[in-house]
């Protein structure tokens, strides 16, 4: 099974920009959308259009399990294995600059 949040999701998960520095994925989740496990690493997550989000299976404990994460939150995340579904009542939007190191 592959650990790519693009291959596993690619209904949530675009592949924007990649070179050797960072891999930028776009996401769009309506409401009710869930996704595969998937992977990522360490990064900075910039939500244009925030939502409700419900994080399961193999998380980290750096994840709670039910977040909140506003339009306009830039933040740094750890890297993490996990669900995600779009638990609120709006579609999500934002981006997802993984690190490469």
């Amino acid at each position: 099974m592959s650990d790519d949040a693009a291959i596993v999701a690619p209904h949530a998960y675009t592949v924007v920009l990649e070179n050797e520095q960072v891999r930028i994925l776009e996401l769009r989740m309506a409401p009710g959308e869930k996704t595969a496990p998937h992977g990522h690493p360490d990064m900075v997550v910039v939500m244009i259009e925030g939502g409700m989000f419900r994080f399961g299976g193999p998380h980290s404990s750096t994840t709670p399990a039910d977040l909140e994460i506003p339009s306009g939150t830039v933040s740094y995340q750890p890297a993490d294995r996990h669900t995600t579904e779009n638990i609120g009542a709006t579609s999500v939007h934002g981006f997802l600059i993984e690190l490469k190191r």
